[in-house]
């Protein structure tokens, strides 16, 4: 009896560590897409407050996405060497700190240098929170229903963060957009406090692979800032092909080094397996199209159709309820149709519903036809994509590489969002040849539309040809065998 007590004690006591633990990863994923879209809105009143010139206030935007796109990888492997806990708190003390100091900048320096903390603070907090799901919940209908609610949480606090950087900037001025990070942190962290031991807290044995670190570090950071100098100064300039090519060659170097450290930064057997190679593959394509394409709806909607920029957040409010929908469909078809035919469905219904933004992209479009459709299909899509990607990218990883596994997809879709935005700028740029009227303009955002979409169809594509055909979703099929063995194993000594 006594033992039946205890035992029935600590399974209530592991399930609401477990439930506590999806909390924090939830909470830290909705931070990170916030933070991503929350400040754009309010850069005009940025800039006169602060005295920012032109180009200088584009580092507001760029000095994150720089911090956060070169430290992914290293923030995963740290979460794999130092235990996920660790860097968790780790990551929301450093996000919160450069939060309060952004909403107290007093210049323009003393703002980007608390941007590019964030981005710091960032880069630990996105491969920890999904690492953290793949080590709590076994494969099957537990771990797809969390990765449905992650996929949700990135599609909220991206969909929020445009709407409440319009809010917040009209009733409470630039710096509550900075200064609401602080709340939502503090939360994360009561919510990792109540959580239990998960996995390997720490991987003994292992050490840092320094040289890995900074090179990987430093090619993607140049990759990065090499693709938003393309936008901004076209791929022919000087500046933009010298930085594409030191980042091409540092990353050349990170795989010599790969190939011949004991303990890697990014192990490269681990792209051999097709399910994690496929995964990465489709989010870059993912994230290229659907990132550089927002870019593109929202300025359809102000400067072609006359929208405000609240009226423009409220606007894709549709777009979050459609991932939402997928994702929750998702979680209840991927174990009968596994992740092949998921992802192949995923990215075709996106692709077609951003063929319809091309189609519709006119001068006298209307919100129903123009917005609203191709926005509920689109997202749709992609919401049914999040389940079997996040399952495809985790297949046959043990334990301790899960922050590895992380931080390689969170970068091939920090990268692959970086690269879209640049290719589609580039597209809408030659259409348009510089005019600024709306119907020139209408035409150079459908020429983009049609490139994303295309994307997408080549990510559809991808998934049902590279991914084996005999894969299912971690319901029960062979997906994830190995993988639930070591998970087992990690548990087990982690407790």
């Amino acid at each position: 009896m006594g033992g039946s007590a205890g035992s029935g004690s600590a399974a209530e006591a592991g399930a609401r560590h477990a439930r506590w633990l999806l909390v924090g990863a939830l909470t830290v994923q909705f931070l990170v897409s916030l933070d991503m879209s929350v400040v754009n809105v309010a850069l005009p009143d940025i800039r006169s407050d602060l005295g920012f010139g032109r180009d200088g206030l584009l580092w507001v935007v760029n000095a994150y996405a720089l911090a956060f796109g070169g430290l992914l990888m290293l923030g995963g492997r740290l979460a794999d060497l130092a235990g996920p806990r660790r860097v968790l708190t780790a990551g929301l003390v450093l996000f919160g700190l450069a939060s309060l100091a952004g909403g107290l900048a007093w210049s323009p320096g003393s703002l980007v240098a608390a941007r590019a903390v964030q981005g710091v603070g960032a880069a630990a907090l996105a491969p920890v929170a999904f690492a953290l799901i793949t080590l709590a919940f076994p494969a099957g209908p537990a771990r797809s229903r969390a990765l449905g609610l992650w996929g949700m949480a990135g599609a909220a606090g991206g969909a929020v963060g445009v709407l409440a950087g319009g809010v917040l900037t009209d009733l409470a001025g630039w710096r509550a957009v900075m200064l609401v990070n602080v709340p939502i942190v503090a939360f994360a962290l009561a919510a990792a406090a109540r959580t239990g031991p998960v996995g390997r807290q720490r991987r003994t044995g292992a050490r840092l692979d320094l040289a890995g670190a900074l090179l990987a570090t430093g090619g993607t950071t140049l990759l990065v800032l090499g693709l938003v100098r393309a936008s901004d100064d076209g791929w022919s300039s000087a500046v933009t092909l010298a930085t594409l090519g030191a980042a091409v060659a540092l990353l050349a170097a990170f795989v010599a080094v790969e190939l011949r450290t004991p303990s890697p930064l990014l192990r490269p057997g681990l792209l051999r397996g097709r399910p994690v190679l496929t995964a990465n593959l489709f989010c870059l394509l993912l994230a290229s199209a659907q990132f550089g394409a927002f870019y593109f709806v929202s300025l359809y909607m102000q400067l072609v159709l006359g929208y405000g920029a609240t009226a423009a957040g409220f606007a894709f409010l549709p777009f979050c309820v459609g991932v939402v929908a997928g994702s929750i469909l998702a979680t209840r078809a991927v174990a009968a149709l596994g992740i092949r035919r998921l992802m192949t469905v995923g990215g075709t219904l996106a692709a077609l519903g951003m063929g319809w933004f091309a189609a519709a992209a006119t001068v006298d479009g209307s919100f129903l036809t123009s917005i609203l459709g191709p926005s509920l299909l689109c997202s749709l899509g992609i919401g049914l994509c999040f389940v079997p990607l996040g399952t495809a990218a985790t297949t046959d990883v043990v334990p301790g590489e899960t922050g590895m596994a992380s931080g390689l997809l969170n970068s091939s879709r920090q990268v692959g969002g970086s690269l879209g935005l640049a290719v589609l700028v580039t597209v809408a740029a030659q259409v348009t040849g510089g005019a600024t009227g709306r119907g020139a303009l209408s035409s150079g955002y459908a020429a983009a539309f049609w490139v994303a979409a295309g994307l997408l169809a080549a990510a559809a594509l991808a998934a049902y040809v590279l991914l084996p055909g005999e894969s299912r979703a971690a319901g029960g099929g062979p997906v994830a065998s190995r993988t639930d063995a070591a998970e087992h194993e990690g548990d087990a000594a982690g407790r």
